[in-house]
């Protein structure tokens, strides 16, 4: 490395966000870029480890590292190519990815972690700055067509490796504007739509085709399918997890992502404020702790709610790393997210019991009671109610992120696919029983991280690649094919 005592010589440093009474008055992202002798430091600390464990860290096999020292060098172009080597989409990791790299990270045993994430989207930012991103659309074709189902990051990944490779690629997404979950789920605040567009233009000068306002079993026959050479399923795990408690049909209770995608819309300026769907002047519960619940809290506070409370039903995560997740695997720490610090009660070991409701059907409160996990050798902990720690909590609105429960059965009924015991699309190496139809992201694995989902479009790419021509050309996970820069 080029530093080799960079890593004792610097401390980690985070963008700097706008003031919470500020950046709450908009839905813009609120950090500002350190500058570039800041990120050369920031490359600096990357350690000579011997065994870079931020690789096995990370789902898409970044070269970590390498474009690390790069950026230490003063040498963007070059990270750029080695950031894009393995990763289709460094400026959307680079804002959503929780970074699991870093928690794998050699130096973060002893020290706070190299800032791989903010590096990555520095380098990415840097390339569409400087004008080195541009359009590559492929030398020759091959005279195959693929549909791709989906334009969420494992659609978008399969559509252009696949192109890249040669084929005709169409993308039919059922929205109005492609980009899927990142485009309509995820908050303007943590990413600004015209950061998809941007990529999404890219992507069309390349030669790939977007049907949008396209859904597969509505307007779209299942029978046009059959006129591509190869299916590929990015739909999502977009069935909502419900709530199925006394007094769940109350006006005022609403699923985080009806919630989340009408905002978006409004941001967008596709749709009018709907007053049900706006959190202003209320008292508004958020059921869910994870990323969508921290969305809905960084949302209500900036309709302007009187106040947000977060439920979460699993016990106050440990501040440090236990024994229980060691080094380098994922810790289950607690999280405080930016929308967190914008101002929310966040209460754990809590269920939800009953909704109340006026006689007119309206949302007026909850009746939650605390609970404990009993911990069982061999079986899965057991959820046990505390007795006496009924509570009843006046509120207006309630938003229920709990999560999703696997890909809409419409889909995989109408083109008879088989499904695991989780609802999953099955098969085997991304292939279905159907053998020109495959899948890849959520649809196939279940909820999980954005860098999931582009390594399993990349590699379901790779697959179907090999379907088609009988081998393939496309890199495999943490094997990217280095462009010349």
């Amino acid at each position: 490395m080029g530093e080799i005592r960079g890593f004792l010589t610097y401390d980690r440093k985070e963008e700097p966000e706008s003031p919470v009474t500020q950046r709450t008055k908009d839905y813009k992202e609120f950090t500002k870029p350190l500058s570039e002798e800041e990120m050369q430091a920031q490359g600096a600390r990357c350690m000579d480890c011997g065994i870079p464990f931020c690789h096995s860290g990370c789902p898409l096999g970044n070269l970590i590292p390498d474009f690390n020292d790069a950026v230490y060098r003063n040498d963007w172009e070059e990270a750029l190519r080695l950031l894009h080597a393995t990763n289709n989409f460094p400026e959307f990791t680079g804002r959503l990815c929780p970074a699991p790299c870093e928690s794998a990270c050699v130096l973060g045993i002893v020290k706070p972690p190299v800032a791989i994430e903010l590096i990555e989207k520095t380098i990415v930012e840097r390339g569409f700055k400087e004008g080195w991103i541009q359009p590559q659309p492929p030398k020759e074709r091959t005279g195959k067509t693929v549909a791709v189902i989906g334009s969420g990051p494992a659609g978008l990944a399969a559509a252009q490796q696949l192109n890249r490779a040669g084929h005709e690629v169409t993308v039919f997404e059922r929205d109005a504007k492609p980009g899927g979950l990142l485009r309509y789920g995820i908050p303007d605040f943590k990413l600004e739509k015209h950061i998809i567009d941007r990529r999404i233009a890219i992507l069309e000068a390349e030669g790939i085709i977007f049907r949008v306002n396209a859904e597969v079993g509505k307007n779209v026959a299942a029978e046009e399918l059959a006129d591509f050479d190869a299916v590929v399923l990015c739909i999502g795990s977009t069935t909502r997890r419900k709530l199925p408690v006394k007094g769940s049909d109350a006006t005022g209770i609403i699923q985080a992502m009806e919630f989340l995608k009408h905002n978006n819309l409004v941001v967008d300026g596709l749709a009018k404020q709907e007053p049900g769907l706006n959190a202003k002047d209320k008292h508004v519960i958020v059921i869910g702790g994870g990323d969508t619940g921290s969305d809905c809290i960084g949302t209500s506070n900036r309709h302007g709610a009187k106040s947000v409370t977060n439920f979460e039903i699993m016990p106050r995560p440990a501040s440090e790393r236990t024994t229980d997740h060691p080094w380098p695997y994922w810790p289950f720490t607690l999280k405080t997210s930016s929308s967190h610090e914008e101002g929310c009660d966040r209460n754990w070991s809590v269920m939800t019991k009953e909704f109340i409701k006026d006689d007119n059907g309206k949302l007026t409160g909850l009746k939650t009671v605390s609970v404990s996990w009993k911990e069982i050798p061999g079986e899965r902990p057991q959820l046990v109610e505390i007795p006496e720690t009924e509570k009843v909590w006046p509120c207006d609105m309630v938003l229920l992120a709990l999560g999703f429960t696997g890909p809409e059965q419409q889909i995989t009924d109408l083109l008879q696919l088989n499904t695991d015991s989780r609802g999953n699309i099955s098969g085997e190496n991304y292939q279905t029983n159907l053998k020109h139809v495959f899948a890849a992201g959520d649809a196939r694995r279940g909820q999980s991280l954005i860098v999931w989902a582009i390594s399993e479009g990349r590699e379901a790419a790779r697959a179907v690649d090999t379907y088609l021509m009988g081998s393939s050309q496309l890199p495999s996970k943490g094997h990217g094919d280095l462009p010349a820069a």
